[in-house]
């Protein structure tokens, strides 16, 4: 019998002062057996730092057309298309075709990342995004999870101060061109 996924619960309460974007939500998230902790934990953040309407995480590795996490306008198109981790350079370069506007959340090595896309072929690759935090910040953030959560994210001037479960972290948000 296969085990299924394990899910979490945040509560956030989100003030990201960067974008003007304040507002407190409810999360469950699903976590796969094959996924990390680590890739859970960016996948929340990379939720909660694009948060507007209209975003929700995709089915997850069910459904391999979709990112880690999409946005969609009234009409149903994709605006924003949110990979997490180390995506290869053909879902860049479909989803970058697709959206509007393209970023990658990383808890890994954000060099090491961008290198495996040297050389392909990624539609508009000079406007991708890829994000990354503090070495330490995520695997930090993990050993703090548990299955009911409580947060509280501020973003001033591109710092993370992230509290979770009643302890705060925090993080620069390092933005890196993906060529």
């Amino acid at each position: 019998m296969a085990i299924g996924a394990m899910i979490h619960t945040f509560t956030v309460q989100l003030a990201d002062m960067d974008r003007g974007v304040y507002d407190d939500f409810t999360l469950r998230v699903a976590r796969h057996p094959s996924e990390t902790d680590a890739y859970m934990m960016t996948r929340l953040l990379a939720y909660c730092l694009e948060y507007e309407e209209g975003i929700t995480f995709s089915e997850g590795i069910s459904k391999t057309d979709e990112p880690a996490v999409l946005v969609r306008d009234l009409t149903g198109k994709v605006t924003a298309w949110i990979e997490v981790g180390a995506p290869d350079a053909e879902r860049l370069h479909y989803g970058s075709k697709l959206a509007d506007r393209t970023r990658v959340y990383t808890h890994r090595d954000p060099a090491k990342v961008i290198a495996a896309w040297t050389g392909k072929r990624i539609h508009n690759s000079d406007a991708i995004d890829v994000r990354s935090f503090d070495p330490g910040f995520i695997d930090s953030a993990v050993g703090l999870l548990e299955r009911r959560n409580t947060i509280t994210l501020t973003v001033t001037e591109g710092q993370l101060y992230f509290d979770l479960n009643g302890t705060t972290l925090s993080s620069t948000l390092h933005s890196h061109p993906a060529v």
